[in-house]
């Protein structure tokens, strides 16, 4: 039986990593004008790219993410296609101008090995830190990284937060003499950020920010280079820039969900800071009956590393694991499967996970301890 508190709209609990859930109110607005959006009598999955109808979402949407992070003039921001992956080579290509360029990776967990690798393949880089060795469980010290950043470097590569590993930088890094490149992918828009400390940041968005399909790209636009020699066209973020990131046909109704998504954040939530609020609170009720019950849950990520949006842990067996996940499903609490690569649980809380689903996941592991506890 589903729990009572989505049965008017018959929807689970979705803690999926993404695509993740979306807010109720944007998936509702979405609903309301899917036919005939907002007297143009199509729908905004039909209309064209170059209408007006349409530069108008692309400009709200450029215009609520600008709001919600503090983007001055200094910043462009782009609408992108191919998610972190393709950035994972746009970013060395665009900023590796010659041969004797260099970048800086830290390496963190998965996502953040995959971009050193992407890079490594056509351009110098070196890897100053990893926590490869400790399972991607902590993360290191920033005063720490300050001292082994080279003297050479075009940028510093890092992610904000590891989604299969479920650790997260509590604070942002900021090198004052090197731009910081970071894959927010999975906690842009969760929190509150000083863009001053950043080169660019970007993000696929299907995690807090609207669908699978568009990548935020939102760069400083001293690190557009106007011309860059045998660059293909489209990895140039001059040509987007340039383009009203329309060099190519955008994807519009994933940007028009990024819109709704920001008016969400904005009108209904009332920022960031709130957001960053409501998200500690729902970690912490899961990090807590981690914390109570470790002789059923252990934690991945060291405590002072933990993720506010992916919480991940493990059961003391493969078979206490697959019922957890079985049980879970049954009482409409779906998705909590770690990643292939890792197994064990995964619990992503994003943004518009409601703090009620976080309460019923709670209960839940607080009476499966109850049932299987005396049973090992």
């Amino acid at each position: 039986m589903l729990p009572q508190l989505m049965s008017n709209h018959d929807r689970t609990f979705n803690f999926s990593a993404g695509p993740a859930g979306l807010p109720l109110p944007a998936l509702e607005q979405a609903q309301q004008e899917m036919l005939n959006f907002r007297g143009c009598g199509a729908s905004i999955l039909e209309i064209s790219h170059r209408s007006s109808a349409f530069i108008d979402v692309l400009d709200s949407a450029r215009d609520g993410i600008r709001q919600l992070i503090g983007a001055n003039d200094d910043f462009e921001v782009l609408f992108l296609q191919g998610g972190s992956r393709l950035q994972f080579s746009m970013v060395p290509i665009n900023l590796l101008q010659s041969d004797t360029d260099r970048a800086n990776y830290i390496v963190t967990g998965t996502w953040s090995d995959k971009a050193h690798q992407e890079a490594a393949n056509c351009h110098a880089t070196e890897v100053i830190w990893s926590g490869k060795e400790n399972g991607y469980s902590d993360l290191p010290d920033q005063t720490d990284l300050q001292s082994l950043v080279t003297s050479d470097a075009a940028y510093v590569y890092y992610t904000s937060n590891e989604t299969i590993q479920g650790v997260q930088f509590q604070d942002e890094l900021n090198f004052t003499t090197v731009p910081s490149i970071c894959d927010a992918s999975s906690d842009f828009l969760s929190r509150p950020i000083d863009l001053n400390k950043y080169g660019m940041i970007y993000a696929c968005a299907q995690k807090n920010a609207g669908l699978a399909g568009v990548t935020i790209v939102v760069i400083r636009k001293d690190l557009i280079h106007p011309t860059i020699n045998e660059c293909p066209s489209y990895l140039n973020y001059r040509h987007h820039a340039d383009a009203n990131s329309m060099y190519n046909t955008p994807p519009t109704f994933a940007i028009y969900m990024v819109d709704l998504v920001c008016q969400w954040l904005l009108n209904d939530i009332g920022g960031l800071e709130n957001m960053n609020q409501i998200n500690r609170e729902k970690a912490e009720l899961l990090y807590a009956t981690i914390d109570r019950l470790p002789d059923m849950y252990c934690g991945h990520a060291a405590p002072a590393n933990r993720s506010l949006m992916n919480v991940t842990f493990r059961l003391p067996s493969q078979e206490l694991t697959d019922l957890f996940l079985k049980q879970a499903n049954e009482q409409g609490l779906i998705s909590l499967q770690g990643h292939r690569s890792v197994g064990g649980i995964r619990a992503s809380i994003y943004n518009s996970m409601p703090h009620e689903g976080v309460l019923a996941l709670r209960d839940f592991m607080n009476s499966f301890y109850t049932q299987n506890s005396c049973s090992r």
